[in-house]
């Protein structure tokens, strides 16, 4: 007789576990992997039909992308031979270029409002969970009820109020207007996720380090803040995830000089119509820095051993 466990799945039911896991992640990462290569196709490539699996790749859509290109006559082309090998591209296609293009301008928008917003969301927010989980205030509740229905109401619902705060306050396309409307958009979220890692830190952490000297701010500092790591990188991803990815207030409130990459990818028109290589280059380099952040963070993401560990 076999022995069987309650709480050990059998090994058919891992394997069937890990098949829909596997599957789960193709089918999730096929959109990602065929805006990543479509980045790397001809323009010819890029509109064929049946779609093109195998290609030859080319970085076009990377030139097209960091470029302003003009059309030139063969008698132009022949007088300015291409220098690089980013010239023999566009010149191969009968252009020549006008100048460097908006989007490295547009992509260090995104990141100065972008990561500017979430330290902000962040410090605010770490701010007032503690405050929320340390101290007596008055209705706390109804309080923390109230921060959270700000997210409960969609965007779109007060664009035209803001557009006119922001037009009557000289904050239309401003860095500091985007920073603040994408902090006061997290800010409820920051609040109550990190309330949530501050309510599980043990109290009797601080009261040791009080009774050993520091002040409540020191013992916030040095106690409070390493323990609540975990919630704060979660925090930070989550809040650098909407304003990096943000796009109707980007479209109604900038329109050049704090215009962010989501508003302007799609712009990208080639000589055609619309630019797939390009716009596909442009969306995969999107990617990298929310990428890069999250894998930073990574090891902050899994809980610390620490919580939960004093019990009354």
């Amino acid at each position: 007789m076999s022995s069987y466990s309650i709480t050990e799945p059998s090994m058919r039911l891992k394997w069937i576990a890990g098949v829909l896991v596997v599957l789960y992640a193709l089918i999730t990462l096929v959109p990602l992997l065929w805006i990543i290569a479509t980045g790397f196709k001809s323009s010819s490539d890029a509109i064929a039909y049946p779609p093109k699996v195998v290609f030859e790749p080319t970085l076009e859509g990377y030139v097209n992308l960091f470029t302003r290109q003009t059309r030139a006559s063969a008698e132009q082309l022949s007088e300015n031979p291409p220098t690089t090998w980013y010239e023999q591209i566009v010149h191969d296609n009968g252009m020549v270029i006008s100048g460097p293009s908006r989007f490295g301008e547009r992509f260090m928008n995104s990141v100065i409002i972008g990561f500017g917003s979430t330290f902000l969301s962040v410090f605010l927010g770490t701010l007032a969970a503690y405050a929320f989980s340390r101290y007596r205030i008055p209705l706390k509740d109804d309080l923390m009820f109230f921060i959270l229905s700000t997210r409960m109401m969609p965007p779109i619902a007060v664009a035209i109020p803001i557009f006119l705060m922001f037009r009557a306050a000289g904050l239309s396309d401003t860095h500091a207007g985007m920073i603040l409307l994408y902090t006061a958009v997290n800010l409820s979220l920051a609040v109550w996720l990190l309330k949530g890692f501050i309510d599980e830190i043990p109290r009797e952490y601080e009261e040791a380090a009080l009774i050993d000297g520091y002040t409540r701010f020191q013992a916030f500092v040095k106690v409070v803040l390493p323990q609540a790591a975990t919630g704060i990188a979660s925090t930070a991803i989550f809040c650098l995830i909407f304003a990096w990815n943000e796009y109707a207030f980007a479209v109604l409130l900038t329109s050049g000089t704090a215009q962010t990459a989501p508003p302007f990818i799609p712009t990208i028109i080639g000589v055609g119509g619309r630019d797939w290589p390009a716009v596909a280059a442009g969306a995969t380099l999107f990617l990298v820095p929310v990428m890069v952040f999250t894998i930073l963070l990574r090891k902050h993401l899994l809980r610390g051993i620490t919580f939960g560990a004093v019990r009354k």
